[in-house]
C-alpha cells in the first residue's frame, strides 16, 4: 500500500482542464462545485408543470365525462384549424395566432347563445392540448413538429386563464357582472394571462440560452401589442359573441384574425427580402477576396448575442446585426486587401478611413440611417462610440485575433481583449462577449460535446465559425 506521499498525481492533461474550469469560474463569478447535485433547468420544470396540468386534466375529464360536447367539438375545431395555419419561424412570437385566441376564448366562455356553460378548467385545458395536438400532425409530418416550450406556455396560459374565470363563474361570483362590465372583465383577465405568458417566455429564453432576464422580458412586453393585441381582442369578442349568438360566431369574428395573419406573413416575407438582400452586399466583401469567407455573418451572429446580453431591445438587434454584416463593406475602396481583412492591425486613422467609406456606401443601398452612423464610428475611440458600434468593433478584433490564433486562438483574443480595455476596446462589452462564450462552451458539455449554438434568432446566426474559449 502506497504512502502518503507516494500518491500518484493527476495527469497533467486533468490539471490542466481544472485550471482552466477554476480561471473561467473567477472571470465568470462562479465557483466549480464539486459533488453538487445537478439542479433542474427553469425550462425542465416548466415543461414538467404543463405535463402535470395536462395529464391531471386529462385524467379528470376523462372522469367527469365531457359537458356540452357540441361547444367543447367547435372550440376544438377552431382550435386546430388555427394549429394547421401556424407558421413558424425564429423571429414570431406567435406562430398560430387563430389558435391562440379561441384556446382563449374558450377558457373564458361562459355562456353559449345565452345558455350557461358548465365545462370546468380541466375541461378547457383538455380540449386545447388535444386540439393543438391534432392540428400538429401535419407539420410533424412535414418534420416541423411544435416546439416544447410555445406547447408548455400553451397550456399554461390557458390553465391559468380557466382557473381564473370557470370556477368563480359556475359558482355565480360574475352574475352580477353584466354588459361592459363583463367585457371588462374579459378583457382584464387576458391582458393578465398576456403578462403571464410573457414572463413565462422570458424565463425560458433566460434557462435556455442565458440572456439576461429583463430585457429578455421588456422585449417579450413590447411584442405584446402587435399580434398579441390582435389575440387578445379577438379572443375577447369570439367570447362575448358565442354568449350571445351560439358557435357560429367562431367562424365569423376568426376572419378578421385570418386576414391580419395573412398581412403579417407578406410583411414578413418583405423583411426577409430586405434581410437577404443585406446579407448578399455584405457577402461583396468576401467574393472579392478582401474578407475570408463566413466572416461577416459570424461576427454578426456574435454581435447579435452580446447585444442581448448588454439588454439591447429587438429593434436595437436588428440595426446591430445590419451593421455587424457590413461593417467591412469599406474594404471596397482598398487597391491592395488587407492579409485575411485583418483591419483590426492597421494604423487608426487607415481603420476610421476605411469606417468612414464604408458609411458612406451604407447610405447609398437606402439602409436605415443607423446602420451608417454605426459602420461609421466602429473605429472612433469606445468613449466616443454608441454602444452597437463598440459592439462590433470588439467581435470584430475578437474574430480576426482567434482565427489567427489557431488551436489557442479564442482564450488569447479575449486576454488581448482584456488588455486593451484601456484604450480600444470598451471594458463592458468585453465581459459581455466573455459571458456569451462562456454559455457557448458550457452548452456544448451540456449536449456531450456536440456543438452547440444556442436557438437560431435571425439569418446571421452564428454558424460552424463561431469560436469558443476554455
Amino acid at each position: 500500500m502506497a504512502s502518503g506521499g507516494d500518491r500518484r498525481r493527476p495527469p497533467a492533461g486533468r490539471r490542466r482542464h481544472a485550471a482552466r474550469r477554476r480561471a473561467r469560474a473567477r472571470r465568470t463569478g462562479r465557483r466549480p462545485a464539486r459533488g453538487a447535485p445537478m439542479r433542474p433547468r427553469l425550462h425542465t420544470v416548466v415543461h414538467l408543470c404543463a405535463a402535470v396540468l395536462a395529464a391531471g386534466s386529462l385524467g379528470a375529464t376523462l372522469y367527469n365525462g365531457v359537458e356540452q360536447r357540441g361547444a367543447a367539438l367547435a372550440f376544438g375545431v377552431l382550435i386546430a384549424v388555427g394549429e394547421l395555419t401556424r407558421r413558424n419561424g425564429t423571429r414570431i412570437r406567435e406562430a398560430a395566432p387563430l389558435a391562440a385566441a379561441g384556446s382563449l376564448s374558450y377558457a373564458l366562455l361562459g355562456e353559449t347563445a345565452g345558455r350557461p356553460t358548465q365545462h370546468g378548467a380541466a375541461q378547457v385545458v383538455t380540449v386545447v392540448l388535444a386540439a393543438s395536438l391534432l392540428g400538429s400532425v401535419p407539420h410533424v409530418g412535414r418534420g416541423g413538429g411544435p416546439a416544447l416550450d410555445p406547447s408548455a406556455r400553451r397550456v399554461l396560459t390557458v390553465g391559468f386563464a380557466a382557473v381564473c374565470f370557470q370556477p368563480l363563474y359556475n359558482r355565480g361570483v360574475f352574475d352580477g357582472w353584466g354588459g361592459p362590465a363583463h367585457a371588462l372583465l374579459l378583457l382584464a383577465l387576458l391582458c393578465l394571462t398576456a403578462l403571464c405568458d410573457a414572463v413565462l417566455a422570458a424565463a425560458l429564453a433566460h434557462s435556455r440560452t442565458g440572456w439576461p432576464f429583463l430585457p429578455t422580458l421588456r422585449g417579450e412586453l413590447r411584442a405584446v401589442p402587435g399580434i398579441g393585441a390582435a389575440v387578445i381582442a379577438t379572443g375577447a369578442v369570439m367570447a362575448l359573441g358565442v354568449a350571445v349568438v351560439g358557435l357560429w360566431a367562431l367562424p365569423v369574428f376568426s376572419v378578421p384574425l385570418l386576414l391580419a395573419q395573412l398581412s403579417y406573413r407578406r410583411y414578413a416575407a418583405v423583411r426577409a427580402t430586405y434581410r437577404q438582400t443585406i446579407a448578399s452586399l455584405a457577402r461583396a466583401t468576401e467574393i472579392a477576396g478582401y474578407t475570408p469567407a463566413g466572416h461577416a455573418r459570424r461576427v454578426a451572429g456574435l454581435s447579435r448575442a452580446v447585444g442581448r446580453d448588454l439588454g439591447l431591445t429587438e429593434p436595437e438587434l436588428t440595426v446591430l446585426e445590419y451593421a455587424a454584416l457590413m461593417h467591412d463593406i469599406g474594404q471596397l475602396s482598398l487597391v491592395d486587401p488587407v492579409p485575411d481583412g485583418a483591419t483590426a492591425v492597421l494604423p487608426v486613422t487607415e481603420q476610421r478611413r476605411i469606417a468612414l467609406l464604408g458609411g458612406a456606401v451604407v447610405r447609398q443601398t437606402g439602409v436605415d440611417p443607423r446602420v451608417a452612423a454605426i459602420v461609421e464610428r466602429q473605429a472612433d475611440p469606445h468613449r466616443e462610440q454608441p454602444l452597437a458600434a463598440r459592439i462590433v468593433r470588439v467581435v470584430n478584433a475578437y474574430e480576426e485575433k482567434s482565427r489567427e490564433g489557431g488551436p489557442g486562438g479564442p482564450l488569447t483574443a479575449l486576454e488581448e481583449l482584456r488588455l486593451g480595455t484601456a484604450g480600444a476596446y470598451a471594458p463592458e462589452v468585453v465581459e459581455a462577449l466573455a459571458r456569451v462564450l462562456s454559455r457557448n462552451t458550457e452548452g456544448a458539455r451540456e449536449h456531450g460535446g456536440r456543438s452547440w449554438r444556442g436557438p437560431r434568432t435571425g439569418l446571421s446566426d452564428p454558424g460552424r465559425g463561431w469560436v469558443t474559449h476554455g
